[in-house]
C-alpha cells in the first residue's frame, strides 16, 4: 500500500503551481493572470490535438503536464529574472529530485523525473514538440490577453520568433499569426 501521508504532501507542494501565476504575466501587469498548472494543462490538451504518428502523444502528454513542476519549489523562472541558465537547471532539478523522493511510488517519481529530464535535454521528437507546445502556448496565451485588455504584448511574440520546428505547431503558429494581424488595440 502506499504511503498515503507522502503522496499528499506530494500533492500540498503541487498546490503551488496552482496559486502561483505566471512571472512574465505578472511582469506585463496583466489582470487575473494565468497560474503555472493553467499553462500546464494547456500544454497537456495541446498534445492530445497533435496528429503525428511518429510521436509517442502519451509521453507528450505526460512531459506537458510535468514539465513545469519544479517551479512548485523555485518559482517561475524567466529568462528576465537575472538566474543563468546553468542555475535555473540545478534549482530545477533539485526540486524535481526532491519531489520525486517525497512519491512513494519509485516508478511514477522515476517516470516523472525521467520525463522532466528528456524535456531537458530537448534531443527526442516528443521533446522538441513539447518545447514548441511551451512556447505556443505562451503565445497562445499573450494574444488571448491582447483581445481581452486591448494592450500590445509584442515581447512574448519577439522570443518566439523562427524558434517552432513541429509541422502542426507551425500552422497554429501562422494562423494565430494571421487572427492577431485582425486585433485592435488601446494603447
Amino acid at each position: 500500500m502506499a504511503n498515503v501521508s507522502s503522496v499528499l504532501e506530494f500533492m500540498h507542494i503541487c498546490e503551488n503551481l496552482k496559486t502561483t501565476k505566471r512571472t512574465g504575466w505578472v511582469n506585463a501587469k496583466i489582470t487575473n493572470p494565468e497560474s503555472i498548472s493553467d499553462h500546464m494543462h494547456r500544454m497537456g490538451v495541446l498534445a492530445m490535438l497533435i496528429k503525428d504518428d511518429t510521436l509517442n502523444k502519451d509521453k507528450c502528454v505526460k512531459m506537458s503536464i510535468v514539465h513545469d513542476l519544479g517551479e512548485s519549489l523555485v518559482g517561475d523562472i524567466t529568462p528576465f529574472s537575472g538566474v543563468s541558465l546553468e542555475d535555473k537547471y540545478q534549482r530545477e532539478k533539485a526540486a524535481f529530485i526532491n519531489l520525486c523522493d517525497k512519491i512513494d511510488n519509485k516508478e511514477a517519481g522515476d517516470e516523472i523525473l525521467s520525463l522532466w529530464l528528456e524535456y531537458e535535454e530537448g534531443k527526442t521528437p516528443e521533446a522538441l514538440l513539447v518545447k514548441d507546445l511551451d512556447k505556443f502556448e505562451m503565445i497562445l496565451q499573450a494574444y488571448e490577453y491582447e483581445k481581452r485588455e486591448g494592450k500590445r504584448l509584442e515581447s512574448f511574440f519577439e522570443t518566439t520568433r523562427g524558434i517552432f520546428t513541429h509541422p502542426v505547431v507551425l500552422k497554429w503558429v501562422e494562423e494565430l499569426y494571421e487572427q492577431r494581424s485582425k486585433l485592435q488595440y488601446k494603447e
